[in-house]
């Protein structure tokens, strides 16, 4: 069973589409090389900036799985594991040098599979140092779950975000076999085992099944941006969570963003910030 598209996902549907596509190619023995699956599902292999000064840069850059190797079975430069970016979150907190945390973030999202813990991970680190997310330039669906949990959310002037929502898709492969005339048999032990296989339509068992687990990753994702976002779950649910995608002013505008701004002008805030600080320590360790 392909378990890519029934899976839950909070993902743009164009990209899990592409990808789609191009697993499919690969599981029927076509391998593609990076350039052309970069084509087909987008480039997020461009070089990450050093941290500048006292700000660590976190980048959370094109498919979001939980694992490295989901992307990385694909490409080299595809994706962001969400462990990834866990550990990079504890090393910039647990750092004396530094001050403050930015997460660069471009990417359509992708499996809902870790998301929440590592958008907890952040949201705790703004206790310890500022944590801002930089929509750069863009932030859709998981990718701004983990967003939301920053303590500021700064989209670029041709950015967007939202995307808020989780499904899942079933491909009946029956009628395609059929006129191949290949006939599956599944045998199997255990009542679901082979539930919602794509060599039989979706029984509505199989459909209730699958409904069930993506009204609680939904759920999941609307209260974590509530609690992230300082709103009701009911604003989100009835307000920017129901699916669409939006520009920088209607981001700002819906609550999903505080303002607008470049990546480069969030840096330079901080780092004057930091600057502006040390010395404040400075002359009051001379006074």
């Amino acid at each position: 069973m392909n378990s890519t598209t029934r899976t839950p996902w909070a993902i743009l549907p164009e990209t899990l589409a592409s990808m789609q596509t191009v697993l499919t190619r690969w599981s029927s023995g076509v391998r593609l090389n990076d350039a052309e699956i970069s084509a087909a599902i987008g480039d997020s292999s461009r070089q990450q900036p050093r941290s500048p000064g006292n700000v660590a840069v976190i980048p959370v850059f094109g498919i979001i799985s939980q694992r490295a190797g989901m992307v990385s079975d694909l490409s080299t430069g595809v994706g962001t594991s969400t462990e990834s970016i866990g550990k990079q979150l504890r090393a910039a907190v647990d750092d004396s040098s530094i001050s403050a945390i930015v997460l660069n973030v471009d990417s359509p999202g992708g499996s809902v599979h870790g998301v929440a813990e590592v958008a907890d991970q952040i949201y705790a680190a703004r206790a310890a140092k500022p944590v801002i997310a930089s929509v750069n330039s863009l932030a859709a669906s998981a990718a701004y779950w983990i967003a939301s949990a920053a303590q500021e959310v700064v989209i670029t002037p041709s950015g967007e975000a939202g995307s808020i929502g989780v499904y899942a898709a079933h491909q009946d492969q029956s009628a395609a076999l059929e006129s191949d005339g290949v006939k599956v048999t599944l045998i199997s032990a255990g009542r679901y085992k082979v539930e919602g296989n794509p060599f039989e339509p979706l029984g509505d068992e199989a459909r209730a099944a699958i409904q069930s687990s993506v009204d609680a990753h939904y759920s999941a994702f609307v209260g974590g941006v509530a609690r992230y976002r300082g709103v009701r779950p009911d604003a989100v649910r009835n307000g920017y969570g129901e699916g669409r995608v939006l520009g920088a002013q209607q981001a700002v505008d819906a609550g999903l963003a505080d303002r607008i701004g470049t990546f480069d002008e969030v840096i330079s805030g901080l780092r004057r910030t930091g600057t502006a600080n040390a010395r404040r320590r400075l002359a009051l360790a001379a006074y």
